[in-house]
């Protein structure tokens, strides 16, 4: 597959570049500043629509792996989902997105975890960008292929892990193991992603991935 990667300076997008690559797919990958990736990039931002629609242009997958926060310069992952659908449909492309942890439910008739009281103030404005991003791309327009594959709630570049090649699956509901932990490392989570993208099997959906 041809595959443009949005973010993929940052820890789940190295991840997700390593990842693809390793399995033989082509991936261009994109940031504000390429000086840092191993291979070439492509510098430009997913604010810039005419850039996204050129730079996807015979891909088979747009992928998204950076932060839904506002940025210095008042950008916000929200503003840019409009040029994301622009390109998918223009082009036939599916759209993956690295999600956040925060709006998946503790239960199947729980509080999602960012209304939880324990959930740190810090993480909230990410963790609540996020939740607007997927409600958006649930009223997607009926033509556009998407996913958004939230993480389990410990992932990271302050929890790396070591790969160990498995994972488990959910829908909207936060995995954990039997200790009630919830925890994911980076390259497990990338394999569960670019699974996604070999074998899609979560069209127009979240879903989750934890051990």
């Amino acid at each position: 597959m041809r595959l443009v990667l949005f973010g993929a300076t940052g820890f789940a997008g190295g991840a997700i570049l390593r990842e693809a690559k390793r399995r033989g797919h082509e991936v261009i990958g994109v940031a504000r500043n390429v000086e840092s990736l191993a291979e070439p990039g492509r510098a430009g931002s997913l604010h810039d629509e005419q850039f996204v629609l050129d730079v996807t242009a015979g891909a088979d997958a747009l992928l998204v792996a950076i932060p839904a926060r506002p940025m210095p310069d008042g950008t916000k992952l929200l503003d840019a989902v409009p040029t994301l659908f622009a390109a998918a449909e223009r082009h036939g492309l599916r759209i993956g997105v690295v999600g956040g942890a925060g709006s998946l439910h503790v239960s199947e008739d729980g509080p999602r975890v960012i209304d939880t009281p324990g959930f740190p103030d810090e993480f909230k404005p990410e963790a609540g960008a996020h939740a607007e991003v997927l409600a958006a791309f649930q009223q997607a327009p009926a033509g556009v292929d998407w996913f958004y594959l939230s993480p389990a709630g410990t992932f990271g570049a302050y929890a790396p892990g070591e790969r160990t090649g498995s994972y488990r699956l959910g829908g909207d509901v936060l995995v954990t193991d039997a200790d009630g932990n919830s925890a994911i490392g980076g390259d497990d989570y990338a394999i569960a992603f670019v699974d996604e993208l070999e074998k899609p099997a979560h069209r127009r959906r979240r879903f989750t991935v934890g051990y």
